[in-house]
């Protein structure tokens, strides 16, 4: 499900082309008011219930939260935080019934502080600690609930945050299809938490052994040398 018809239509075809059953495809707009709604709404129309819930929408914006748009960091405080906590909540009961899960797409920011970025590393510190606590409350129903904390991935996050992704360093970066294959694997495997690849573990533990501090410095640091370029996305 994302904005994106042709898209998400040229997914669908790929994976049939390949012998599988075609996906179901919803198009709809997450940032919009009332989109978890029409979530249920269209699943309902098609008499679908979801067995797992993967919430992977969202956006961040690079900057000084005081020169930022505010009305823009809002709407990413909908869609990051608001959005993904209703449909996380919405659909426990098909999950539970179908012994299925939750899959929430968090970040390494998620444990970090976020001088630059505040506002989304705010947001990913919420998906991360909400997901590890829905993942003790739901253990009793069967099911499965993972937060995925990936760090850069190579999409259009780069291009709607300011960044220029494209010059970020390789060795941090993933592709969209391995970090997909991680947070698969270790979903059903019924890991509650994936960070994947060492560097990332490390950078996650870092809370444990430094100041915060030293962490917001090395955050801000880190900010203020990533290129930059102008936003090509709404």
């Amino acid at each position: 499900m994302a904005r994106r018809q042709a898209r998400l239509d040229a997914v669908a075809d790929a994976i049939a082309a390949r012998g599988a059953e075609r996906p179901q495809v919803l198009a709809t707009d997450l940032g919009r008011d009332g989109a978890a709604a029409r979530v249920a709404a269209l699943l309902a129309a098609r008499d679908l219930e979801p067995a797992i819930v993967v919430n992977n929408a969202g956006f961040g914006l690079l900057g000084s939260a005081a020169e930022l748009d505010r009305e823009r960091q809002l709407a990413m405080i909908d869609l990051d935080i608001r959005l993904l906590t209703e449909l996380s909540l919405r659909f426990i009961e098909p999950m539970a019934r179908h012994r299925g899960g939750l899959l929430n797409v968090a970040s390494l920011a998620g444990f970090l502080p976020g001088p630059g970025m505040a506002v989304y590393f705010a947001c990913k510190a919420y998906v991360l600690s909400f997901t590890q606590s829905l993942q003790r409350e739901l253990a009793p129903s069967g099911i499965k609930v993972t937060a995925f904390c990936p760090g850069p991935i190579r999409t259009e996050f780069f291009a709607r945050a300011g960044v220029a992704g494209d010059k970020l360093p390789r060795t941090f970066v993933r592709s969209p299809e391995r970090a997909a294959r991680e947070a698969y694997h270790g979903f059903m495997k019924g890991r509650p938490l994936i960070v994947p690849g060492a560097i990332n573990k490390i950078a996650a533990m870092a809370p444990r052994f430094l100041p915060r501090s030293v962490l917001r410095s090395m955050v801000a640091a880190v900010g203020s040398n990533l290129p930059l370029q102008p936003t090509g996305l709404p």
